[in-house]
């Protein structure tokens, strides 16, 4: 891929982007969702700087536990609490799901249901269920749900690059 920059302030304020190409490919489908990331949220992080990953701050009895986003399997609100769900171990959270939700989606975590969010890198297999429900197995052995409302939104992500910012 060839990258031109061409500057001059004869040109209008806001920059035009041009992707010139023979066809459709993953290279350029890549590169048209980072922009439009970009432009939906241009304070959030993208590319190498997603890769730094932030350190989430649990709770287990009186300790403060950090928790690197991969290692997180899904969050869930339970009783007016949040929970991390690592290693089989629920962990409590001291944001709200919403909050979380925005955190972690620029490591690979989508909607499942209306309270829990998961890790699309850390999905093992999928089993279909008899109401329209999706089963996620993850490969720690946790299994969760996600609700026919988000089936196709997680079928989406999966046609559209499947592992989400690197694993």
């Amino acid at each position: 891929m060839k990258i031109k920059i061409d500057i001059d302030p004869h040109y209008e304020e806001d920059p035009v982007i041009m992707i010139q190409a023979k066809e459709w490919s993953k290279e350029v489908s890549a590169v048209m969702q980072l922009l439009e990331n970009h432009e939906k949220n241009p304070e959030k992080l993208t590319g190498t700087q997603a890769k730094h990953s932030k350190r989430i701050v649990a709770v287990e009895e009186d300790h403060s536990i950090l928790l690197e986003p991969k290692e997180i399997d899904f969050v869930y609100a339970e009783k007016r609490k949040v929970f991390a769900m690592v290693h089989e171990k629920p962990l409590e959270m001291k944001l709200k799901l919403y909050e979380l939700e925005d955190l972690l989606a620029p490591y690979g975590f989508i909607r499942f249901s209306k309270s829990v969010i998961g890790n699309m890198n850390q999905i093992e297999r999928f089993e279909l269920s008899f109401n329209g429900n999706l089963c996620v197995h993850f490969k720690s052995g946790t299994k969760e749900y996600v609700t026919r409302k988000y089936v196709h939104i997680l079928k989406e992500q999966l046609v559209n690059g499947g592992e989400l910012h690197g694993s």
